[in-house]
């Protein structure tokens, strides 16, 4: 019989766990938000957005 180690390597999926903490970044801001969604410019403010001006600044 062959058992396969005990420590084998863990594959990890960066681009997935960056989303799942930015889930959960917008999930504590909504649950302290006074009112019954997050306003767009919050949701920019919990993901860090910064958007650029229309006159390219």
């Amino acid at each position: 019989m062959h058992v396969a180690p005990a420590s084998t390597p863990t594959v990890q999926d960066h681009v997935a766990l960056a989303e799942i903490e930015l889930c959960g970044e917008l999930m504590i801001a909504a649950s302290a938000a006074d009112g019954e969604r997050l306003s767009p410019d919050r949701i920019d403010e919990v993901l860090n957005v910064h958007v650029a001006a229309a006159d390219g600044e």
